[in-house]
């Protein structure tokens, strides 16, 4: 069942020096109890993304779909006040564990702020039973609920923020980059619970993420961002098994493998940086930086087309990469 359905969805913002299109154009469906991977560089729109689902940032135009336990509804109709009631199904886990935790407050608060919100039938001594079982869920011990975030690391701080979106029994995580500033020793263990989490309380999940080979085996089906629109999406073993759009081929090719002796395909490294979503190109976002580009891709953006059953690429010449590729090698 479509938990989330995405349609026509744009995200902009007004400033004086020009509109920025944060999130230009998105069609995209989140199946009840599947882990969706969105990846992409830094500024192709993917956490602007994950905030429009939240409400947390406006969406200009386009609708959120929710199947939500108290009937289908628009959130992106609802004003703040209106979308309270839906907040305890949706939660997020936030990018950095030492900002997202109040200083001020100890564990027992931090995680049972979402209780007093949204479970006011609760009384104190529920709410410290559900806030020890939480701790246990992420892997940390119940003494450890009146200590403050400045007493634990890095990832155990993420874990208590994992605990803190789990109080409301929520239907959908939101996970906007969790990993990406914990060492990778760290990252793995997190990505390991979160895989756990998955699995035991039956969670749909959009994980966020830049770097596309954390989500290889944390996703049910990815979706490859760039400047705001989608320009892969498909089943996890398929994406990495056969990219077809140019850019999911340099993301991958620019993965490190663990081991040299292993042949690799040739590296396509990306030249210049992603345009400003102020100044986006004309047709296809990404014809500035292809290695395949053509003169229509300057006239048209692109539209998904299906590469198979669970898989589809926005690039019409996605199936002459190597023909393309070849017409562009010098000669002799």
């Amino acid at each position: 069942m479509a938990l989330l359905e995405i349609e026509g969805l744009k995200t902009q913002f007004f400033t004086s020096a020009g509109t920025v299109r944060a999130v230009d154009g998105v069609d995209y469906t989140v199946e009840e109890g599947e882990t969706v991977a969105v990846v992409g560089e830094s500024g192709c729109g993917k956490s602007t993304l994950g905030k429009a689902i939240m409400g947390l940032v406006p969406v200009t135009s386009g609708k959120i779909h929710f199947a939500s336990e108290r009937g289908n509804v628009e959130l992106s109709g609802l004003g703040r006040r209106d979308y309270r009631p839906y907040r305890s199904e949706i939660q997020m886990v936030y990018q950095d564990p030492f900002s997202s935790l109040n200083p001020r407050l100890s564990v027992q608060e931090i995680v049972e702020e979402p209780l007093r919100v949204h479970q006011k039938q609760l009384d104190a001594e529920q709410r410290r039973l559900r806030v020890e079982e939480l701790l246990e869920k992420v892997g940390l011990r119940r003494e450890q609920a009146e200590r403050y975030p400045h007493e634990f690391s890095g990832g155990q701080r993420q874990r208590i923020g994992i605990a803190r979106s789990l109080a409301t029994n929520p239907r959908v995580i939101i996970a906007d980059e969790p990993v990406s500033a914990l060492d990778v020793s760290i990252q793995a263990q997190v990505i390991n619970l979160m895989r756990e989490l998955q699995r035991d309380l039956d969670l749909t999940i959009v994980f966020i993420a830049h770097d596309i080979s954390v989500v290889q085996h944390v996703s049910d089906r990815v979706a490859v961002m760039y400047l705001g629109n989608l320009a892969e999406v498909g089943k996890t073993e398929e994406i990495f098994a056969n990219p077809t759009h140019p850019y999911t081929r340099a993301l991958l090719s620019a993965v490190p493998r663990p081991d040299p002796d292993l042949k690799r395909e040739k590296r396509w490294v990306l030249e210049g940086d992603v345009p400003s979503p102020m100044a986006k190109p004309s047709g296809c976002g990404f014809r500035t930086r292809c290695p395949i580009a053509q003169a229509d891709c300057a006239e048209v953006a692109p539209v998904m087309q299906s590469v198979s059953d669970h898989h589809a690429a926005a690039c019409p010449h996605a199936g002459r990469f190597d023909e393309l590729i070849l017409e562009r090698q010098p000669k002799g």
